[in-house]
C-alpha cells in the first residue's frame, strides 16, 4: 500500500519486530526449490481505472467528471492482448470492496465519512466488506459480485491466472460485512472492548477513549458533505492500522484503517501456538497437519475463511499487504490452507524487511516476495546514475537460496511510474532495467498496467501524489487510454515510439515465458569482464549468463544513455566447462529481436566474443 512510506511510530516498529522475531526457530541452508515449471508472468491492473475512457482528470473529480472503469471492460479482447503480451496471471488490484465517498444507500451500503476516507475513490487498502466487491467496478452495482464472478469465468477463459488483494493487518475504519456468509460473524463483533487486548478480539483497543479525528488537510479538499463534522464515531479508540496507539491518530499515520489482532500481546509477545524446531523444511501438507488441533487466535480464522471464500469462486491466488506486520505463524495457517484447497494457488506477498525474507518463505509458506529493497532499489540507483551495476551480483548471490521465490518488478501502484521523471525519465531507459530483472531471476516478473506502453504518471488526482498513478482517485491513465482506444484494446492512438515500447515488452516476456535457461543456472560476468575485457565499461554496462540443459543464454544491457560499448567479451573457463563446450566458433544470435548475430570464440577452454552495444540497448544471445 502507499502509505507504507509514511514514518511508523516506534512503538510500533518494536511491535512488528517482536512480531517477525524468529526466536529459537533455526532456519536451515536450503537448496534451490522448484514451485513452478516455467517463469509466471504478473500484469497488475488497479481495476477501476484499467476501462476508463474519460479523459478529464479533474483534481478531485467525481466519477460523473473523470469516469471508472469497470469489470466489463475487460473484455475477451482485452484479455486476449494481455494475454498475448505474455502475461500468465493477471492480479485485479482493488477488487474488495473498501471505503469511498459514493452514496449507495439504494443497495443498503452506508455511507463513509470523508474524513476517514484518503481521496474521494478511497484506499483499496481500507477494506470494508471482504465478502463483496467495490460497487464502482460494476454497471449494476446491486449484482456486483455476479459480475465479478464473470469476469473470473472470462479471465480464466482467457488461460490467465486471477489474483487479488488480501490486507490482513488492517481494515477499513468503518468495517460492515454486509454480505457476510450464513454464520459469519463481522470483524470486532464478539469483542471484550473493556481491554486493550484478548486474544481473540479481532482489534486492540483505548479503553474508555474516544476516537479522535487526526489534523489533515480538508477532506474531499474543503467541498462540503453532511458527514464532515470534525468527528467519527468510534468509542473506544482502537489502534491505527501502522500500529499508532493514540486516540488521535497522526495525519501521518494509516488512521483510514485499524489495526487487526493476531494474538500479539502489546508487549510484543506471542499468544498462540509457535512452529516447532524444523517446520521450515517442511511442506505446506505439514503445516497444514499442525494447525488442524491447535487453538488460535479468532482473527487468524476470519481471515482463512475469506481466502477460501474467494478461492472457491475461481480466485487463483492472492497479494499480501504488508505481510511482515502479520506473524509469520499466521501465514503457515492461512497459506496452508489455501494450498490445501488449491495447491496450485498463488501466493506473494509485501516483505521489506530481508532478514525475515526465509521466514516468511519457509516458516509463513509464502511463494513469492517483492524483491524490493535489493534489486528494484538498486536498478533505480543505477539508471539515476547513483551506482554502477555491479551491486546487481552481490544481490543476486545472497538470494541464491531463494531466488526462485523473489518477484521482480519495475513499476507497480505503491512506486513512482517507471517513465516518470522522479524515477527513469522516459520509459526508453526502462528497457535494460527491464531486461536484467526479467532475465536475471526465476522468479516471475511484474508489470503494471500501462507500463508497456510508457505511462508516466502525471496526472495530479487530487489526494495522490505526482509521478504515482493514483489509487485514491478518479483518474483517467493517458498512455493506457490510448492503447485502450475507446475500447478496441487495439493501440489504435499510440505513437510509434508506444508501440515500439510495447513490442519490446511482448518480446521480452513472451521469450522468458518459454525459456528454461532463465529457470535454470545464473553467474555473473561482471568482476572477469570489468578485470579483463578491453572496453568493457563496467558503470554502464551489466552480464551474466543463463543455462538449462538445452539453452544457454548471455545477456548483455547497456545503462548508458548516450554511449555506445564496444569491447571483447570474456566467458570464463569454468563456465565454457559446464556448457560442455569444446575450443572452436560458436554462432549467438540475439532473442529480442533476431538482428544481431555474434561469434564466441573458445580457445583453450576460455571464450571470447566481440560485442557492440548501443546507449539503452540489450541482447539475449542465445548459443
Amino acid at each position: 500500500m502507499i502509505t507504507k512510506k509514511i514514518v511508523i511510530t516506534g512503538i510500533s516498529i518494536l511491535l512488528i519486530a517482536t512480531a517477525c522475531k524468529t526466536k529459537d526457530v533455526k532456519m536451515s541452508v536450503h537448496k534451490k526449490e522448484t514451485i513452478s515449471e516455467n517463469k509466471a508472468i504478473v500484469y497488475q491492473v488497479f481495476t477501476r481505472l484499467f476501462g476508463n475512457k474519460n479523459t478529464t482528470n479533474k483534481p478531485w473529480g467525481t466519477i460523473e467528471e473523470n469516469g471508472v472503469g469497470k469489470f466489463n471492460d475487460f473484455t475477451d479482447k482485452a484479455l486476449q492482448e494481455i494475454k498475448d503480451l505474455g502475461a500468465t496471471h493477471i492480479w485485479y488490484t482493488g477488487v474488495p470492496h473498501h471505503a469511498l465517498i459514493r452514496d449507495y444507500t439504494a443497495i443498503g451500503v452506508s455511507n463513509d465519512d470523508p474524513e476517514v476516507v484518503k481521496g474521494r475513490a478511497g484506499s483499496p487498502y481500507a477494506v470494508k466488506d471482504y465478502y463483496n466487491v467495490n460497487p464502482d467496478l460494476a454497471v449494476n452495482p446491486e449484482k456486483r459480485l455476479e459480475e465479478f464472478e464473470a469476469l473470473i469465468k472470462r479471465t480464466h477463459k482467457a488461460n490467465l491466472k486471477v489474483i487479488i488483494d488480501i490486507v490482513p493487518n488492517h481494515i477499513a475504519r468503518k468495517y460492515e460485512g454486509k454480505s457476510n456468509p450464513k454464520g459469519v460473524r463481522d470483524f470486532g463483533a464478539d469483542d471484550d472492548v473493556s481491554v486493550e487486548y484478548k486474544r481473540d478480539n479481532n482489534f486492540y483497543y483505548i479503553p474508555n477513549t474516544p476516537f479522535q479525528i487526526p489534523d489533515t488537510d480538508k477532506p474531499l479538499n474543503g467541498e462540503k458533505n453532511p458527514l464532515i463534522d470534525g468527528k467519527f464515531d468510534e468509542n473506544p479508540a482502537k489502534w491505527t492500522g501502522n500500529g499508532s496507539r493514540m486516540a488521535k491518530p497522526d495525519k501521518n499515520d494509516w488512521y483510514e484503517t485499524v489495526k487487526v489482532n493476531y494474538g500479539i500481546r502489546p508487549d510484543g509477545s506471542k499468544d498462540f501456538p509457535e512452529l516447532p524446531v524444523g517446520f521450515d523444511k517442511l511442506s505446506y501438507k505439514e503445516h497444514f497437519d499442525f494447525w488442524k488441533d491447535k487453538s488460535v487466535p479468532s482473527s487468524w480464522t476470519k481471515f482463512r475463511d475469506i481466502a477460501l471464500y474467494w478461492t472457491a469462486k475461481g480466485v487463483d491466488g492472492f497479494r499480501y499487504d504488508m505481510a511482515e506486520m502479520v506473524p509469520y505463524e499466521f501465514w503457515s495457517y492461512m497459506n496452508s490452507s489455501i494450498k490445501n484447497a488449491n495447491p496450485g494457488a498463488f501466493l506473494m506477498a509485501e516483505v521489506y524487511n530481508p532478514k525475515e525474507y526465509r521466514n516468511y518463505i519457509h516458516l509463513g509458506k509464502m511463494d513469492y516476495l517483492y524483491d524490493k529493497v535489493e534489486t528494484y532499489d538498486k536498478l533505480k540507483d543505477i539508471i539515476q546514475g547513483k551506482t554502477p551495476p555491479d551491486g546487481l551480483s552481490y544481490i543476486q548471490s545472497g538470494l541464491a537460496d531463494i531466488d526462485i521465490h523473489m518477484l521482480k518488478f519495475l513499476d507497480n501502484h505503491d512506486e513512482q511510474r517507471l517513465a516518470s521523471p522522479e524515477f527513469a525519465g522516459s520509459p526508453e531507459k526502462g528497457k535494460p532495467m527491464m531486461v536484467v530483472s526479467t532475465m536475471i531471476t526465476s522468479a516471475p516478473i511484474m508489470i503494471y498496467f500501462g507500463q508497456e506502453v510508457g505511462e508516466a504518471g502525471n496526472e495530479n488526482g487530487g489526494f495522490g501524489s505526482h509521478s504515482r498513478t493514483s489509487i485514491f482517485d478518479y483518474v483517467g491513465v493517458p498512455n493506457h487510454q490510448r492503447w485502450m482506444n475507446d475500447g478496441a484494446f487495439d493501440g489504435g492512438k499510440l505513437s510509434q515510439s508506444e508501440k515500439d515500447l510495447r513490442d519490446f515488452y511482448k518480446r521480452l516476456l513472451n521469450f522468458s515465458a518459454k525459456s528454461s535457461a532463465v529457470m535454470g543456472q545464473f553467474q555473473d560476468l561482471q568482476e572477469v569482464n570489468r578485470q579483463a575485457a578491453l572496453g568493457y565499461d563496467p558503470n554502464h554496462i551489466y552480464s551474466f549468463v543463463r543455462w538449462s540443459d538445452n539453452q544457454k543464454l548471455i545477456v548483455l544491457a547497456n545503462f548508458s544513455s548516450d554511449a555506445t560499448n564496444s569491447f571483447e567479451l570474456k566467458i570464463p573457463t569454468h563456465i565454457i566447462s559446464k556448457w560442455n563446450l569444446k575450443d572452436g566458433s560458436y554462432a549467438l544470435k540475439d532473442q529480442l529481436y533476431g538482428k544481431s548475430t555474434i561469434q564466441l570464440q573458445i580457445v583453450n577452454g576460455e571464450g571470447k566474443a566481440s560485442v557492440s552495444i548501443k546507449p539503452l540497448e540489450s541482447f539475449i544471445y542465445q548459443l
